[in-house]
């Protein structure tokens, strides 16, 4: 008997269907973008315009969506071959455009990552998924976007919003890229094998230590905005948390870059350390303060989803578990108890948080990662051969020693980088708006207001309407009564 005909579907029967295309594979690539997309537009926008003061929910949600934007055009003009091209340096590849379609419609290829072993011979062949090349940029844009919108966290509230716009390119093209490159796009982590499956270290802990550093060097909120900043409104603040959380799903999901049993493994992984961390923050907050925090329980969320990102589909399900306990802890602790006594964090303004949200969470995550990664699993995943965590022996304990000084790089390269883009763009703009323009906010700096309700924002002026004064539309102002809006 012959074997049965491939199904219509799979049939190159046109120049559109290439031999190599994986339909299911591109479906999934793209839609697990389309869900990272989703976590910054509208997600973080939404979740950063209702977590601050209501003066700033307009600029707060503006910071985000410009930096998505000018990050897509950066990518696709210079930034993607400096992530994933041909090699410049050992943490850097070569920048130059990826927008003409013999590029964009070619089988998709990372040129770097092919691996060699001690004697020269092929180890890993390079990766190559099954669609093309278009979707792989797409696919990667959304993580170098998100990065970004992730630092202006540190810097809500009193960046000087020009100065912000000069930074997101900037921090693009000599920080992000470096990290992107040596991780993820060939570069000699990379090839040493320091593990990072979606962006523990390239997204999360250099988003941290960049904000840090960021908020350092622009300075302080105003005092009164620091000592009270109440968010404008915590039901929407869940919906942004919402959409974060289930994009999630893309973000972990999509980083095998095929739609296999390791992309499964790490959705999965990905919600149960998202659950267990927000459960333990929430605890914590039960057991300390007495009372359980709607913020509170979305920054363990946001603790367990980033501990979990290097290394969603490189351990147990057991293990995930594990790592929510300690990210749902260890930032607790960090942000609770460690910030109120030390001096440094004290002086730098870090408006959410995200030093503890993302740089300690990301770097718990990579070493942690180090310490849990089930051999099976990396060799699902990963270029260097026999790769083990800590507790499954052998070559494990190494290994958790590479995850610690590939922390310590990204964390290096990010303080002075982000160091030398903030004085450089000091010399041209003042980093931070001027105290007339912070006392009043968003109506100053954009012309514009989040919300425009009666008595808060515009006001009905009876003069304009009618011959009766305010004390005869309203009887309760000239008897001294307490108006109730």
């Amino acid at each position: 008997m012959g074997s049965p005909p491939m199904p219509i579907a799979y049939q190159s029967t046109s120049p559109a269907v290439p031999h190599w295309l994986n339909k299911g594979d591109n479906a999934w690539q793209m839609i697990s973008a389309t869900l990272v997309g989703l976590q910054s537009v509208p997600g973080l926008v939404i979740l950063y315009g209702s977590i601050v003061k209501k003066k700033w929910a307009v600029n707060s949600a503006f910071m985000a969506l410009y930096a998505f934007a000018a990050v897509v055009i950066c990518w696709v003009t210079w930034a993607y071959k400096m992530s994933f091209g041909d090699k410049l340096l050992p943490f850097w590849g070569k920048a130059g455009p990826a927008l003409g379609q013999k590029f964009l419609l070619n089988w998709a290829a990372l040129p770097e990552t092919t691996q060699y072993n001690s004697t020269g011979g092929l180890e890993t062949a390079m990766a190559q998924p099954f669609y093309p090349m278009a979707t792989m940029v797409w696919f990667q844009c959304v993580f170098a976007a998100i990065t970004l919108i992730l630092l202006a966290g540190s810097l809500l509230g009193r960046m000087n919003i020009k100065a912000w716009m000069m930074f997101v390119p900037l921090w693009l093209t000599f920080s992000y890229t470096v990290g992107a490159f040596s991780l993820w796009g060939g570069g000699f982590l990379f090839h040493w094998g320091v593990m990072d499956y979606s962006g523990g270290y390239v997204i999360h802990l250099s988003s941290g230590i960049g904000g840090f550093t960021a908020a350092y060097w622009v300075g302080p909120r105003l005092k009164r905005d620091r000592e009270r900043f109440p968010p404008n409104n915590v039901l929407l603040i869940l919906a942004g948390a919402g959409l974060l959380w289930m994009g999630w799903a893309g973000f972990n999901g999509g980083d095998p870059y095929a739609a296999n049993i390791d992309s499964s493994m790490a959705v999965l992984n990905t919600n149960i350390c998202a659950a267990t961390s927000l459960l333990m923050w929430t605890s914590l907050d039960i057991i300390f303060f007495n009372k359980p925090s709607v913020i509170g329980a979305v920054q363990g969320m946001i603790t367990g989803l980033v501990c979990i990102t290097p290394g969603a589909g490189l351990v147990q399900g057991w293990a995930a578990i594990v790592m929510g306990i300690l990210s749902g802890s260890v930032p607790w602790f960090t942000m609770m108890i460690v910030h109120k006594k030390s001096k440094l964090l004290q002086k730098v303004d870090d408006t959410l948080g995200v030093f503890h949200t993302h740089a300690v969470a990301g770097l718990l995550g990579g070493i942690l990662t180090g310490v849990f990664a089930e051999p099976e699993l990396c060799s699902l995943f990963l270029p260097v051969t026999n790769s083990r965590g800590g507790v499954y022996g052998g070559n494990g304990g190494i290994q958790v020693g590479k995850q610690i000084v590939g922390g310590l790089f990204i964390i290096g390269w990010n303080l002075v980088a982000t160091t030398i883009i903030c004085l450089a763009i000091k010399l041209v703009i003042p980093l931070r708006m001027p105290d007339d323009l912070l006392l009043i906010g968003d109506d100053a700096v954009h012309g514009e207001e989040a919300y425009a309700l009666w008595d808060d924002g515009e006001k009905y002026d009876a003069t304009k309407h009618s011959n009766y004064s305010d004390e005869t539309l309203n009887p309760r102002l000239s008897t001294g009564a307490t108006q109730v809006v």
